[in-house]
């Protein structure tokens, strides 16, 4: 499995109330709420964004509330991964669990800028940044999260029979 897009870099603590604020809570719709995702931390997030852009951000991504709606947003915002230094752990699994990739490796992190364009391989976990010609290692999915991650999210593994 493969990603590639630019990117959209974000700080340390970025947390689900500005991912998705609880005001646009009122839907489960993840187009609805794709349209809303970020707009209060980059209101110009929606109209830049493009079908496998990637996120890029500093520690403690995805902190605060539980909510599943935050790696929802993203994901239907078109963004094919999120690398972090970290995770808040609630939200690491809330994306494996809708299919939404994400890495940790402080190496990316620190040295992607913003619209750099970047290329993932998620079974080898390299990040090459194609900008920078430059090359980093996260950790990649173990198997059974590869998995899930192709079956678009841990229900449609379910259903499939891949567990």
């Amino acid at each position: 499995m493969k990603a590639k897009g630019q990117t959209h870099i974000y700080a340390d603590n970025v947390d689900t109330d500005v991912i998705i604020p609880a005001r646009y809570l009122n839907t489960s719709d993840p187009k609805e709420l794709a349209s809303h995702c970020m707009c209060d931390i980059d209101a110009d997030f929606v109209h830049r964004v493009k079908p496998g852009d990637i996120i890029v951000a500093g520690w403690n991504f995805g902190c605060g509330s539980s909510r599943e709606h935050a790696p929802l947003a993203i994901k239907e915002s078109g963004i094919s991964c999120v690398i972090a230094k970290s995770f808040a752990r609630i939200f690491y699994r809330n994306s494996i669990n809708i299919g939404l990739p994400i890495l940790e490796c402080e190496e990316a992190s620190d040295a992607i800028a913003a619209g750099d364009e970047i290329e993932i391989d998620f079974d080898s976990g390299q990040i090459h940044n194609r900008t920078k010609q430059e090359t980093y290692q996260a950790a990649p999915f173990p198997p059974f999260i590869q998995k899930i991650m192709k079956d678009n999210g841990l229900m449609n593994a379910i259903r499939k029979g891949d567990f």
